[in-house]
């Protein structure tokens, strides 16, 4: 199994505990939020890259 589906695996695995454990407003904030915060902690060059570069390529 490749790195990327083992994260895969990993975070559906996360959610689907998160909707277990928690209210389903609070594990969609933590599943949305999450992402959104480590996004913008990005710097503006690291952003446009990302924005760049394809779906595919991100596993790389």
């Amino acid at each position: 199994m490749s790195t990327s589906a083992k994260v895969a695996v990993g975070g559906v695995a996360a959610g689907v505990i998160l909707l277990w454990l928690l209210p389903f407003w609070a594990a969609l904030l933590v599943m949305i939020g999450v992402p959104a915060i480590a996004y913008l902690t990005l710097d503006p060059s690291q952003r446009r890259r990302l924005r760049r570069v394809t779906r595919k390529e991100l596993g790389r």
